[in-house]
Formats: C-alpha cells, structure tokens, sequence
C-alpha cells in the first residue's frame, strides 16, 4: 500500500492517475514527478517498490499539498471576504465569482432549487 501525504493510493491504478488523487497534484504535475523520479507512468501503484515510493515522497514534499494547499486557500478567500472585494462578497453569498451566468445554472454552487410554493396572505 502506498501512502504518500496522508492519501492512500489506489493500488489497482497506473502511478500517474494514482498521483492525481492527492490534493494538488493534477496530470500535468504528476507527469513532471514521474518524470523526475525516473519511474515508469504505466506501472501500478501496488508493484513499485519501497525505492521509488520514497522517491515519490520526496518529490512530493517540495511542492503544497492536502492540508497546506487547503489552508492556504481559504486563507487566500477569507482575505478576499475581509478587504470588500467584489469577489469576496460573491464567495460570501455562495455565489459563482469566476464570470459565470447564474439565472439558469451555477446549481453546483447555489445548491438545491429554493421555491417558495402556495404563498398565501395572512387576512385578519
């Protein structure tokens, strides 16, 4: 089993998509650590060796990821949220903030469909 930064890799899948399952690590960065560690994209992770693992460790360590990258990034938005700025106000509403149209979609950041059904009047 290898775990690398606090994430089990799945063992049944080749070590540059088992790569991306650590936060931070796309393909693209995954390419360029095999790349660097010398190892083989198309390997599994179950058959590499303790070698290679921690070659992996190691070059892993030097850039931010899981814990670090999450803190950093909320860091980064509540910055955003304290100094007023446009998108700041749209991560405080739960808004999309990336130019995004929102009268039809944005679902994924507004959540569930919010109506307002038999809305009647009170009459006294």
């Amino acid at each position: 089993m290898a775990r690398i930064a606090g994430v089990n890799l799945p063992k049944e899948k080749r070590v540059e998509i088992g790569l991306t399952s650590v936060f931070g690590i796309g393909n693209s960065r995954s390419a360029a650590i095999l790349k660097k560690t010398k190892i083989n994209p198309d390997t599994k992770v179950g058959e590499l060796t303790d070698t290679e693992i921690s070659s992996l460790r190691e070059e892993i360590e030097k850039t931010p990821t899981e814990g670090d990258l999450k803190r950093k990034v909320a860091l980064d938005i509540k910055r955003l949220q304290e100094t007023g700025t446009y998108r700041g106000g749209r991560h405080r509403k739960n808004l999309p903030c990336r130019g995004q149209r929102t009268r039809y979609n944005s679902r994924t950041k507004k959540g569930k469909k919010k109506t307002v059904a038999n809305k009647k009047t009170v009459t006294k």
